[in-house]
């Protein structure tokens, strides 16, 4: 008998998001802090005290990823290796299609602090609970949008009770699901343009990252200690 029941925790969070809520959960790179709607995204980024600069990622599994983001062949071979060969945690950064379902259900005011220079963010392959809210995201074109849950630049978060309680206080729903698989890292997850292969962060299983891309694609990623230090 399972002692998680991913379905039900996330049509609970699901609701609570299409009802204009925030909701904490969890995924393997992290705990992240999420909402579906303008207004509840702006709350978030008001209580992270977010730079301008730090934008919203996209919660998103590869069906997502396929019919949203715009990449060429070997970009999406690239990814699909990654995420499905090598079951890796992913942050993809990519040009997107601007009549997408998901990108025409989202308030003008979401997309612009989600969105840069017509690309999106999207994690990919968090887990269980991670892939869970992304089928319902998918099947009711709903999408989400979050960022790590804490405070800007304080590190990620893999327990429940190290996130800070003022973003705790603005949840809806929280999923508690104990000590995340990658805290080990502690870092979300690795950011990567796969338009242009800059690493915009160096995060969770970049090392095992640079080496799938240096032993199937010739690509050479930056030495960690060279590449952009991870920020959250």
């Amino acid at each position: 008998m399972s002692v998680l029941n991913f379905s039900a925790d996330a049509r609970r969070t699901m609701d609570a998001l299409k009802a204009g809520g925030i909701a904490v959960f969890p995924n393997d790179v992290g705990y992240t802090i999420a909402g579906g709607s303008a207004a509840s995204l702006k709350r978030v980024f008001d209580a992270k005290m977010r730079a301008p600069s730090k934008l919203n990622a996209m919660v998103g599994n590869m069906d997502i990823h396929r019919s949203l983001h715009v990449l060429d062949a070997r970009g999406r071979e690239m990814v699909s290796a990654i995420v499905e060969d090598y079951d890796l945690p992913l942050g993809c950064i990519a040009p997107y299609h601007r009549d997408h379902p998901l990108i025409e259900a989202l308030d003008p005011a979401a997309l612009s602090g989600s969105t840069r220079d017509g690309t999106v963010a999207m994690l990919l392959n968090a887990g269980h609970f991670h892939a869970a809210i992304c089928k319902l995201s998918h099947e009711e074109n709903f999408p989400i949008f979050g960022s790590s849950c804490n405070f800007t630049n304080t590190g990620t978060k893999f327990r429940v009770q190290d996130i800070p309680g003022e973003l705790l206080d603005l949840a809806d729903v929280v999923v508690d699901y104990g000590l995340r698989k990658y805290h080990l890292y502690q870092r979300s997850a690795t950011l990567i343009n796969f338009e242009t292969m800059e690493v915009v962060r160096v995060g969770s299983c970049y090392e095992l990252i640079a080496d799938v891309l240096r032993r199937h694609f010739k690509v050479e990623l930056p030495a960690e200690n060279l590449a952009v230090p991870a920020t959250v």
